[in-house]
C-alpha cells in the first residue's frame, strides 16, 4: 500500500453523511460542494477516511446528486489525478431518497457497505478539518476495548450551544446523546461535553440500531445518535473517545466557511514553511500546491489546484498561479498569471505577464512585462521582453522576439500554427501571419508584416516606403486649423 494508507482499518467502511441541502448557505449549489482552500468540504472527510485506511468509503448523497457523484468521481475515480492508486475505486454513493435525518441517511449508507465490511465509521461530510487521526481514533477504540459495543467521538468546551450534548450516567457511562433542542433541564443544557458526530460500531450491531430508530424527537426526524441510547438500554457499552474539538466544526453558512478556510489557510502554510519553504503572511496556498524546499512565496500571490514548484523559485507579489508546474530556480515576477502551463529551469516571467494554457517555457527564457502567450512553447534562452502576444507558437532556442509583435494566428474560423526558429530576430512590431515560418537565424526587420515563410538566415523587411515632404508641415497645420475654425463658425 503507499505511504499514509493504514492497514488497521481495511475491514472498516466508512459511511459520509452528505445527502442535506444546506439552506442556511442560500445557495443552488449543495453544501458539501462549497470550497475551502481549492476543494469541496466533501473532499477533506473523504480523504481523511481513506488516508486513515478505510477499506471503502460510501457517500450519502441526496440533494444535488448529479453534481455530488461527478465530482466524486473525477477526484477518487478511476482517472483521478494526484491520488494514490489504491484509492481509486475505493469511493462510492449511496442515495437518501427523501430528507428524513441523520438515522435515515446513515441507513441509507450501510446498505451499500459492501459485505466483507465487519466495521462501520460514519461521520459528516461537512467537516473539512477533521483528518485522519481524527476519525481513525475513533474507530481504532473497539480494538483496544473488546468489551465497546459503539465508539463515539466527545469534545468539551465551554459553550457547546447548538451541539447534542453527551449524557452520562452516574458511574459516568455514556448512555444517550440529547439534542439541542431536545434538552430537558438546565442542568443538561449546562453539560459542557458534546457530540460532534463520529461513530464506529460493528456492521450487525448497527444495522439492528438503525432499525429500531423512531422519529421521537422535536425535529420529527430519525436521529442517529439514538444508537446511543440503544446500545446503552441493552447494557452494551459505550466508549466516549476525547477528541480535538478545534476540528469537529460543521459548516452550515458562508461565516462558518469564511472561518473553516482561515483554519484550513493557517494549516496549509505552516507545513509548507517547516518544510522549507518562505511564505510571506498575505499568500494563499490551496489545498493540493506541491512547493520544493528554498522556494519563496510573497504576500499576496495566490496558488491554485495542482501547481507546483520547484526549488529555489521565487513567486513574487501578486502572482496567480493555476495548474502550473514551474521548474527549479524560476524567478516569477510580480503580477504574472500562469495557468495550465510549464516554466522550466531558471526561467525569467514577468512582471505583468499573461501564460495561458499550454505554453511551454523553456529553460532561462524570458517571458517579460505586458506578453501574453498561449499554447505557445519557448525554447532554451528565446526571449519576448516586452508587449507581445505570442499564440499557437514555437520559438527556437536563443530567439528574440521584440516588443509590439503578434502572432496572428486566428483567421475567424481555426488557429494557425507560427513557427520561429533557433536565433531568430523579430523586430518590433512585427505581425507574424500565419501559418508562417521564420528560419533560423532569419531577421526581420521592425515594422514588418510576414505573411510569407522567412528562408534561415534570410531578412524580411515588409515596410511601406518612407517619403519626406519639406516644409509641409507649417501648411498643414495651418490648413488643419482652418478647417477647424470654418467648423466652429457652422455651429
Amino acid at each position: 500500500m503507499p505511504e499514509g494508507i493504514g492497514k488497521t482499518l481495511e475491514s472498516t467502511s466508512a459511511v459520509i453523511l452528505a445527502a442535506g441541502q444546506g439552506t442556511r448557505m442560500k445557495s443552488a449549489l449543495p453544501k458539501v460542494l462549497h470550497a475551502i482552500a481549492g476543494r469541496p468540504l466533501v473532499h477533506y472527510p473523504v480523504r481523511a477516511a481513506l488516508e486513515a485506511g478505510c477499506g471503502e468509503v460510501v457517500v450519502v448523497v441526496g440533494h444535488g446528486r448529479e453534481r455530488l457523484e461527478a465530482y466524486l468521481s473525477e477526484a477518487f475515480g478511476a482517472s483521478a489525478q494526484g491520488i494514490p492508486e489504491a484509492w481509486k475505486g475505493r469511493v462510492k454513493t449511496a442515495v437518501q431518497k427523501e430528507q428524513r435525518g441523520t438515522g435515515d441517511a446513515a441507513r441509507a449508507g450501510l446498505e451499500a457497505v459492501r459485505s466483507g465490511a465487519e466495521r462501520v465509521l460514519v461521520f459528516y461530510g461537512d467537516v473539512p478539518l477533521l483528518t485522519a487521526p481524527d476519525v481513525a481514533s475513533v474507530a481504532s477504540i473497539l480494538d483496544e476495548d473488546k468489551e465497546a459495543t459503539v465508539a463515539l467521538a466527545t469534545c468539551t468546551t465551554n459553550d457547546p450551544f447548538g451541539y447534542g450534548r453527551v449524557i452520562r450516567d452516574d458511574r459516568g457511562q455514556v448512555v444517550e446523546i440529547r439534542e439541542q433542542k431536545d434538552l430537558r433541564t438546565d442542568a443538561e443544557r449546562g453539560i459542557k461535553e458534546w457530540n460532534p458526530g463520529i461513530y464506529a460500531a460493528g456492521v450487525a450491531f448497527l444495522k439492528e440500531a438503525l432499525a429500531s430508530l423512531k422519529p421521537n424527537n422535536a425535529q420529527g426526524e430519525y436521529y442517529l445518535t439514538d444508537i446511543v441510547s440503544f446500545a446503552a438500554q441493552r447494557g452494551l457499552r459505550v466508549v466516549g473517545v476525547p477528541s480535538n474539538p478545534a476540528v469537529m466544526d460543521g459548516i452550515n453558512d458562508r461565516a462558518q466557511l469564511a472561518r473553516g478556510e482561515r483554519a484550513m489557510m493557517d494549516r496549509l502554510l505552516e507545513k509548507h514553511r517547516v518544510a522549507g519553504v518562505t511564505v510571506r503572511d498575505g499568500a494563499r496556498i490551496e489545498d493540493g500546491v506541491v512547493i520544493e524546499k528554498d522556494a519563496t512565496i510573497e504576500s499576496f500571490a495566490v496558488l491554485r489546484g495542482r501547481t507546483r514548484v520547484g526549488s529555489g523559485s521565487v513567486v513574487d507579489v501578486g502572482c496567480v498561479l493555476t495548474n502550473a508546474d514551474i521548474g527549479e530556480g524560476v524567478s516569477l515576477k510580480p503580477y504574472s498569471i500562469v495557468t495550465d502551463s510549464i516554466v522550466r529551469a531558471r526561467a525569467q516571467i514577468g512582471p505583468f505577464s499573461h501564460l495561458r494554457p499550454e505554453s511551454d517555457i523553456g529553460e532561462e527564457a524570458h517571458v517579460g512585462n505586458f506578453v501574453e502567450t498561449k499554447k505557445t512553447r519557448l525554447d532554451r534562452g528565446a526571449k519576448a521582453n516586452h508587449l507581445a502576444y505570442l499564440g499557437d507558437g514555437f520559438v527556437g532556442e536563443g530567439a528574440n522576439v521584440g516588443a509590439g509583435t503578434i502572432f496572428c494566428n486566428y483567421d475567424g474560423f481555426q488557429k494557425q500554427i507560427t513557427r520561429i526558429g533557433k536565433n531568430a530576430f523579430i523586430g518590433s512590431d512585427s505581425q507574424l501571419v500565419a501559418p508562417v515560418t521564420i528560419g533560423d537565424g532569419a531577421y526581420v526587420g521592425t515594422g514588418t508584416t510576414v505573411t510569407r515563410d522567412v528562408p534561415a538566415d534570410a531578412l524580411a523587411i515588409g515596410r511601406a516606403k518612407q517619403e519626406n515632404k519639406e516644409g509641409y508641415a507649417s501648411r498643414l497645420r495651418g490648413r488643419l486649423a482652418a478647417q477647424k475654425a470654418a467648423a466652429a463658425a457652422k455651429k
